[in-house]
């Protein structure tokens, strides 16, 4: 049951973030990367989120490869649907501002 639980949270998460343009990196893992490829876009938008009191972290050169740089999002089971739907408002507000989506 746990799993299924994960495995739908995680569906929701990246079929929403996918939807409104993000680049999520990997699959049905709960470690959700949102591809930036620039540092500091990474780290402003990181700070952004942690300002809508989604907490999130920006990883860039030499945690991961330059140009590859990164949001990472971790997905729980125990994440309910408004939780989900709470972080997609956050970063469509928070990626809007910084230009990554339209």
């Amino acid at each position: 049951m746990f799993l299924i639980g994960l495995f739908a949270v995680l569906s929701r998460f990246r079929s929403q973030m996918t939807a409104a343009g993000f680049s999520i990196g990997g699959m049905d893992h709960p470690i959700c990367p949102v591809m930036l490829g620039d540092a500091r876009l990474a780290s402003a938008m990181a700070e952004d989120m942690l300002q809508r009191g989604i907490y999130v972290i920006g990883f860039s050169f030499p945690v991961v490869p330059k140009g590859k740089a990164r949001i990472r999002v971790q997905i729980s089971a125990s994440h309910s649907d408004q939780d989900i739907n709470r972080c997609v408002r956050a970063f469509l507000e928070v990626g809007r501002k910084h230009g990554v989506i339209p």
